[in-house]
């Protein structure tokens, strides 16, 4: 973080990186001394309204991020900066998206928990546009045009006001990550009632983790006399960049038992703040994230350490569980929407453990064409992972299993949406 002040005196000269959250109310014009060597600017968490006239000075800026402030319009200026690669104007109160504002360099997009009521059709010339992510606001349709962004591999359309799930979505050749539950299209599942597990009973021990929706502690439960030490997670109520947490949850109930998924044990009743949270087994100490989220160079694709491999051994047992646990997933109507290496644990065995149902989306099974086009997009990203995995095995290229998996992955990952398998035909090719 920098302060307004050291910008001011000047020590920021020849900065690449420019971080400033002090409730600003107006755009620093001190920024522009930084023009010739800015690449990201930071003004997230300020009181911001508009960007000046002339915030194309800032020639070598690629990413902006200006969450949190007072914006109503999407500021016509970003399409001044011909390098401008990332955008960020999350839970701001955006209600305009004006075309000229839409810059055809952008590659991911972040509009998330605003106002906005309508895309323009010029959103299809953005064809670079990897990632766009637009939950919470107040769409009631998409624009056909966005069908022309043929490298989008990530929606997020959660929470909107759609009426209908547009079919031409499922034919985008790269989408692989689409979250659209919270519409008005959205059918609520008949979720099946699991035990109660009263607040009271719980002793709270520390936190384990805290995402987007909500924070898993360790705490343990006594239940009648017998005391366990268990995972609670605590939904924070709001819309995330994802979806809702009430979806969240009931995806995670509604999942059911596989060994590939953490064990829901119960639901909490009496919370003292009347929050919603689950009471999970509580996940070994020896599992580990398999990778990381993507970067900002990555984009859409995972990360992984540095030095990182996989035997081919764990590879295939990896693979194995998460297209297990996708056909499970899948037959009972639920699409995970974000199946990534970052959402999955594994330890040095390859005992697999798939989580983190935030995006998911439930789907009727009965209608048929956008049932098994929606599982495709899924299929597409379970390509990806498969993809991943084999770039971190060094026999990869020698083990005759492996070299099956690589046309498995192929296979995942076919440009036309209805020709890739589907999870039950790959589950039956890796068991």
């Amino acid at each position: 973080m920098n302060t307004l002040k050291q910008l001011q005196s000047g020590v920021l000269k020849g900065a690449v990186s420019l971080k400033l959250s002090e409730g600003l109310s107006h755009f620093p014009p001190e920024i522009f001394e930084l023009a010739d060597t800015l690449e990201t600017l930071d003004l997230s968490g300020n009181k911001l309204n508009a960007l000046p006239p002339d915030f194309g000075r800032l020639k070598k800026l690629k990413i902006l991020f200006c969450s949190d402030n007072q914006f109503t319009v999407l500021p016509a200026v970003l399409a001044d900066c011909p390098l401008l690669d990332i955008v960020g104007f999350k839970a701001n109160i955006i209600e305009m998206v004006p075309a000229a504002s839409l810059n055809p360099n952008l590659r991911w997009l972040i509009l998330t928990n605003n106002r906005v009521m309508a895309l323009p059709a010029q959103i299809g010339n953005c064809s670079r546009m990897q990632k766009l992510m637009l939950a919470g606001n107040l769409l009631s349709e998409l624009p056909r045009e966005l069908s022309q962004c043929s490298n989008l591999a990530l929606l997020r359309i959660s929470a909107n006001r759609l009426n209908k799930l547009p079919q031409w979505l499922l034919s985008m050749p790269r989408l692989s990550w689409l979250a659209f539950s919270g519409n008005l299209f959205n059918e609520k599942p008949a979720v099946q009632p699991i035990a109660l597990v009263d607040w009271s009973h719980l002793e709270l021990k520390h936190v384990l983790g805290e995402g987007a929706s909500g924070i898993i502690s360790k705490a343990t439960w006594n239940n009648g006399g017998e005391r366990k030490d268990v995972a609670i997670k605590i939904f924070k109520g709001a819309v995330t960049s994802d979806g809702l947490p009430d979806d969240e949850m009931n995806a995670c109930i509604t999942a059911g038992s596989h060994p590939g998924l953490v064990q829901v044990i119960g639901q909490i009743s009496a919370h003292p703040a009347r929050k919603k949270g689950l009471v999970m087994e509580l996940i070994p100490s020896n599992f580990f994230n398999l990778g990381n989220p993507p970067s900002f160079e990555s984009c859409t694709r995972d990360v992984f350490k540095q030095g990182m491999s996989l035997t081919a051994t764990q590879v295939h047992k990896i693979a194995a569980t998460i297209a297990s646990v996708a056909a499970q997933l899948h037959s009972k109507g639920i699409m995970h929407a974000d199946l990534y290496a970052h959402n999955t644990l594994i330890n040095d065995e390859g005992t697999t453990l798939f989580g983190d149902f935030g995006a998911a989306c439930f789907y009727n099974r009965a209608y048929t064409p956008t049932a098994n086009a929606l599982e495709r997009l899924e299929v597409s990203a379970y390509g990806y992972l498969l993809d991943d995995l084999l770039g971190l095995c060094n026999d990869a290229k020698s083990d005759k299993d492996l070299i099956r998996l690589a046309r498995l992955r192929d296979e995942c990952l076919a440009t036309e949406v209805l020709l890739r398998p589907g999870f039950e035909y790959i589950n039956d090719q890796l068991q």
